[in-house]
């Protein structure tokens, strides 16, 4: 697919999941598809995770519950070649268990397939942030 193509279907996800759209997130995504999240983060549990069940169960339900909001802000998508897209964003939210709110820099690695599906997913992000916040 080409690079505005690719980009937009990323952009689309973002602003599906901010409007709590999760079915049209998953949609997007291929059904083997591979979702990684950051090394040292609770969810890094589940790494990888295979197809959307797996990142609805494993991830989204998961965030849903330990947090009383959760949402993505600052959101820029960078085009690159071989079908990926980067985007740089910032995560605001509160963990309910410890009361505490963090805003946290992070990045997201986006590989979709000729069809504009996505085949894999790598989360970067200040995991020291998400810890302190859990603890």
């Amino acid at each position: 697919m080409e690079t505005n193509q690719n980009t937009e279907i990323i952009d689309n996800l973002y602003k599906a999941f901010s409007t709590g759209d999760i079915p049209t997130v998953l949609g997007l995504m291929h059904p083997k598809i591979e979702w990684k999240e950051a090394e040292s983060n609770s969810l890094a549990d589940g790494n990888p995770y295979i197809g959307p069940d797996a990142i609805l169960e494993g991830v989204f339900a998961r965030l849903g519950s330990r947090h009383d909001y959760f949402t993505v802000k600052d959101v820029a998508i960078h085009g690159m070649d071989n079908n990926m897209v980067l985007a740089t964003l910032r995560y605001d939210a509160k963990v309910k268990e410890t009361s505490k709110a963090y805003n946290a820099q992070a990045a997201h690695l986006w590989t979709l397939n000729d069809e504009g599906k996505i085949l894999a997913f790598q989360q970067y992000v200040d995991t020291k942030k998400l810890a302190d916040a859990e603890k």
